[in-house]
């Protein structure tokens, strides 16, 4: 019977001491920092989950992810968050990719997360980068002469479309191309 008491006591007090120290909140650096490490984990189940209740920016951002993979997205420098606003932070990403070197070009993207953060949650994601004029100019050129290639395997681009790794392929082809027909200095 002693020792049953004692099981109890015990017991009462593993579980009264759980509840002592309050659970914190994740800050919004830390979770705009796991945000990123599962966007560059280029694992869409880790991405999904760190998305959880950020549902409207999932499609595009899922896409993005895959777009990243195929496109050979390699991190040179995850520089210092930047706090917008008590709700947001802008966390701007330098990558090496398929889509430059396509191009011939000596540029690195910087691509910049706008995370939004509420009630400890990640609430929404956006992105933009920093494309050189030359990539717009390509990506316009593949659009009206090589559509082709980028039509069918495009589709729903941003929209969480069904095959971001075929569109960016297709991109880096039609880039070479057009680097080969235009012969465009950078």
């Amino acid at each position: 019977m002693k020792g049953i008491s004692i099981l109890i006591v015990c017991i009462l007090l593993l579980t009264s001491c759980k509840n002592v120290a309050p659970s914190s909140t994740p800050t919004k650096e830390t979770l705009a920092s796991e945000f990123i490490d599962a966007f560059y984990s280029f694992d869409k189940v880790r991405l999904a989950s760190v998305l959880s209740e950020a549902k409207e920016s999932q499609p595009s951002i899922l896409y993005y992810q895959k777009w990243a993979k195929c496109g050979n997205y390699m991190v040179l420098n995850r520089q210092d968050f930047v706090v917008q606003n008590d709700s947001t932070l802008l966390c701007p990403v330098t990558v090496k990719d398929d889509l430059m070197a396509a191009l011939a070009i000596d540029f690195n993207v910087t691509d910049t997360f706008r995370i939004t953060v509420k009630k400890g949650n990640i609430r929404s994601v956006t992105t933009s980068s920093n494309d050189p004029d030359l990539y717009y100019t390509a990506k316009d050129w593949v659009k009206q002469n090589r559509n082709e290639i980028i039509e069918v395997p495009c589709e729903g681009i941003w929209e969480g479309g069904p095959t971001p790794c075929e569109c960016i392929k297709a991109m880096i082809r039609g880039f070479g191309e057009f680097k080969k027909e235009t012969n465009t200095e950078p």
